[in-house]
């Protein structure tokens, strides 16, 4: 099964699942990192669901630990990408961004055919105010570059204000096809 935006009516995302990217983004700010995850103030990981009618179900939530990013197999490609569009931030150019591991990505692959549910999207946090964007809850320039063609849906998750997150979901990371997600309790 291929996603389509229009064929996505709304996506539901249970209260626990929402606790998990919330809980690693909030971990992630406040410098409380995992033995075995990489030590920077970003959170980002894979969402597994399944399409029922017209409404994405979200099922399953796994945070991603490593950073692919700096590895040499990525590291041009994403240099090359970041001077291209990435906007100046407080971030220098060459610690943003990230790249799913390829031996995490796999594991979750198959821990999503396990339970029966797919691939269905990915989620980073904006955590920096922009002077042109305060809010920072939408897709950037670069989010749109590399979500293109992938056929999953990319979650913004705004921690601009970690006490009043805010969570959007874009089609391929294109600000122009939102899907509104409905939090389940």
């Amino acid at each position: 099964m291929r996603y389509r935006k229009d064929i996505v009516t709304e996506i539901h995302l249970p209260n626990p699942q929402w606790q998990t990217m919330l809980d690693q983004c909030l971990r992630k700010l406040a410098g409380r990192y995992q033995d075995n995850e990489i030590r920077e103030p970003k959170a980002f990981g894979l969402l597994g669901g399944t399409l029922e009618e017209n409404l994405l179900m979200l099922k399953h939530v796994i945070p991603l630990m490593k950073n692919a990013r700096h590895q040499d197999c990525n590291k041009s490609y994403m240099d090359g990408t970041m001077k291209q569009h990435a906007v100046s931030s407080e971030t220098p150019l060459e610690k943003r961004g990230w790249v799913a591991d390829p031996a995490e990505l796999n594991m979750a692959l198959k821990d999503f055919q396990a339970k029966g549910i797919r691939l269905v999207g990915t989620y980073h946090m904006h955590r920096i105010a922009w002077e042109h964007d305060h809010v920072r809850d939408t897709p950037t320039k670069l989010d749109m570059i590399l979500g293109k063609d992938s056929r999953l849906f990319m979650f913004i998750i705004s921690m601009v204000k970690p006490d009043s997150p805010l969570l959007r979901a874009f089609f391929e990371g294109n600000s122009e096809q939102e899907v509104k997600v409905i939090i389940d309790s």
